[in-house]
């Protein structure tokens, strides 16, 4: 079984931000990727989005409520993994995409109790910069792992 590099990433506008990085440290490292799509939503947000939902349905707008409950079309989801999954096999490296509906934190701790192929853990920099992990958090995350964690940032441009 060949091994691979865990990077974590948000599923959000700047999912693909540090990936080239990922994929280039893998064909170095001669690893594949497994991409961790993390959803930024938090738990009041999908029951604010369901009672909103809810009543658009009470008041016969049922287009509306499903579009809401939808949020995104499952169609547009596949072929946002299918880029990711295309650009990394562009690149020669194979490559996994899972999506998850947890904390960052949670999310790489109860994938790698799943799997134990991953070499090293690489969080993007969405994952680590504007407080979405904390420094408490990290902490937990480095403790309770047994692979090297990799924190990305983003470059600063002077303008």
């Amino acid at each position: 079984m060949k091994k691979h590099i865990l990077f974590v990433t948000f599923r959000n506008e700047e999912m693909e931000e540090g990936l080239s990085y990922a994929i280039d440290l893998a064909k170095a490292m001669n690893e594949g990727v497994t991409v961790l799509l993390v959803h930024k939503r938090k738990l009041i947000q999908k029951f604010s989005d369901a009672m909103t939902a809810a009543a658009f349905a009470e008041a016969g707008e049922f287009e509306t409520a499903r579009e809401i409950a939808a949020e995104s079309s499952i169609k547009d989801s596949r072929r946002e993994l299918g880029l990711l999954m295309e650009k990394c096999q562009e690149s020669g490296v194979s490559a996994d995409v899972l999506e998850v509906d947890n904390d960052a934190v949670t999310a790489v701790n109860d994938f790698l109790r799943q799997k134990n192929g991953i070499d090293m853990v690489l969080l993007s920099p969405s994952i680590t910069s504007n407080g979405n992990v904390t420094g408490r958090e990290l902490q937990r995350l480095v403790r309770t792992t047994s692979r090297p964690i990799v924190t990305m940032s983003r470059h600063v441009y002077a303008v």
